[in-house]
Formats: structure tokens, C-alpha cells, sequence
């Protein structure tokens, strides 16, 4: 590939090395919401980030594109460790990548996320122990029957399984009535205290059962190898130093893959923007 090494590392510079290696670079779109998108043996950066942190999403989404020539199971399940390193011995590699995914996107800690899920928890056993001071042998995990008995032949029934219920009163004229598990008391003021919590911890239950589904999905997104390898290329590319302490075994195997030109284009990138390497 013939380029000028002697140009400094801009969002310019990286986008022009990469129309040069016929990726098509489009930056006035979206990219679906995210900062970037590879797809195709294309790029799209989004309009809205800004000059600072776009040559890292290049690198990034130019990670993917390498992927993709050296794997041919990346579009189908998003390739594998081994096949990336060229080893089976993946088992440090892929935890030193997790770390780096973790300093490098703080959103992949899922801190948010965690911190709900055990805040969720400690609301539930709390309201668990509100109900059992009046009905001692009340559990979660079996069926409630003073309250399946008292809730029969009330609307607050459809609120065990859902947060909001809407339903139309009136015969000719309808008009609609809605539900909340947040307007309870005032909805059904008459309904005892032990019933409206538990049906407090049914809606409980299910933000906790989101909450959990949430958490494994993004978990799964995370620690997929092509996401780990990209965040990993990005992550060396801008700061090497950093990155070599928190994966120095990644870091060697990579480096020598990279030096066999088993990365292909990438060498070229780190050739001429890397100064350390």
C-alpha cells in the first residue's frame, strides 16, 4: 500500500488510509444510533461524535473489518478467540480482554445495572418480611391463598401480573378506567396492607426478572469475541502503555501476529500512525 507515513494521526489521515484499503467511510450519518457501524466492507461514523474520540471508533469498527477477512464465521456468531489468536490456549487472553473492555468502556461494567438489580433484591426481601409479620407462612415461592381469596372478584387481580391495566367500564357508553401498581391505595383504598405489598413484589419481581435479562444480554454483547478484539486493537492503538499493563500476554501475542502480517492491513495502520510500535 502506498501512503505518506509522514502524516500526523487525524480523523482526516485515518479515514483517507481507510477509503485507500476500499473501505467505504460514510460520517454524516447516525449509524444506528451508535458511534459507529461496520457492516459490509463499510463504515459509518456517526455525525455526532466528536473529532477526540472518532479515531478510536475508526480503529475500532476497522478491527471488525480485519475480523471479517480472517474469520469466515464473524458475520454468523461473531468469530472466535482462537481463530483471532491463532492459539487454543485462549483462556488469559479472553480474561485480559475483559478487563480491558472494562477500563475502556465504563458502560460494560454495567454498574447501573448491578447497583438495580441489588437494590431491586433488598426491596424484595424487605417487602417479604412486611407480609410475613402479618401472614407468618408466607413465601415467594408458593401461592398466596388469603390473597388469591380476597383478590377473586377485584379488578387489582390483573395487577399481580401486570404494572398497568387499562379497562373499559359502561355499556353503551365506554369509558376507560386505568390501572397502576403506583396508584394502589388510591385505586383500592379498602385492600389490606399485606396484599397491596404483595402486589408491590409481584411488580418487583418482574423489574428484577428485566433486570436480569438485561444484564445477560449486554453481558453476552460484551464478551463476544469481535467485540473484545476491537475494543483490544482500539484500546492498544490509543494508548499502548495502558493497555500492555492490563493485557501483557494479549498483548505479545497480538504483536507478534501483527509483525507476521497475519492482521493484514492492520500492520499498515499501526505502521504508519503508531509511533510507539
Amino acid at each position: 500500500m502506498l501512503y505518506d507515513k509522514s502524516k500526523p494521526l487525524t480523523k482526516r489521515n485515518v479515514i483517507e488510509f481507510l477509503r485507500n484499503c476500499g473501505i467505504e467511510v460514510k460520517t454524516n450519518t447516525k449509524a444506528r444510533g451508535n458511534q459507529g457501524l461496520y457492516q459490509k466492507n463499510r463504515i459509518d461514523l456517526s455525525r455526532n461524535i466528536k473529532d477526540d474520540k472518532a479515531i478510536a471508533v475508526l480503529v475500532h469498527e476497522f478491527a471488525h473489518h480485519i475480523h471479517s477477512k480472517i474469520d469466515k464465521d464473524f458475520i454468523k456468531n461473531s468469530g472466535t478467540l482462537e481463530k483471532l489468536f491463532d492459539t487454543k490456549d485462549i483462556e488469559n487472553i479472553k480474561s485480559e480482554l475483559i478487563n480491558v473492555t472494562r477500563l475502556t468502556d465504563k458502560n460494560s461494567r454495567l454498574t447501573v445495572f448491578l447497583d438495580a438489580k441489588e437494590e431491586t433484591a433488598k426491596t424484595i426481601k424487605s417487602m417479604q418480611s412486611a407480609i410475613k409479620r402479618e401472614y407468618p407462612d408466607f413465601l415467594r415461592s408458593k401461592k398466596f391463598p388469603e390473597f388469591e381469596r380476597y383478590i377473586k372478584n377485584s379488578e387489582a387481580k390483573y395487577l399481580v401480573k401486570y404494572d398497568a391495566i387499562r379497562i373499559m367500564k359502561g355499556f353503551f357508553f365506554k369509558k376507560e378506567h386505568i390501572l397502576t401498581v403506583k396508584n394502589l391505595e388510591n385505586d383500592f383504598p379498602d385492600m389490606p396492607k399485606a396484599f397491596q405489598i404483595y402486589i408491590r413484589l409481584c411488580s418487583m419481581q418482574r423489574k428484577q426478572s428485566k433486570l436480569a435479562r438485561r444484564i445477560n444480554k449486554l453481558t453476552k454483547y460484551y464478551e463476544k469475541p469481535t467485540e473484545l478484539f476491537a475494543r483490544y486493537v482500539s484500546g492498544y492503538f490509543m494508548t499502548p502503555e495502558t493497555i500492555e499493563t492490563v493485557a501483557p500476554a494479549t498483548t505479545n501475542r497480538f504483536l507478534e501476529l501483527l509483525d507476521k502480517g497475519y492482521y493484514k492491513e492492520l500492520k499498515d495502520l499501526f505502521d504508519i500512525f503508531q509511533k510507539k510500535y
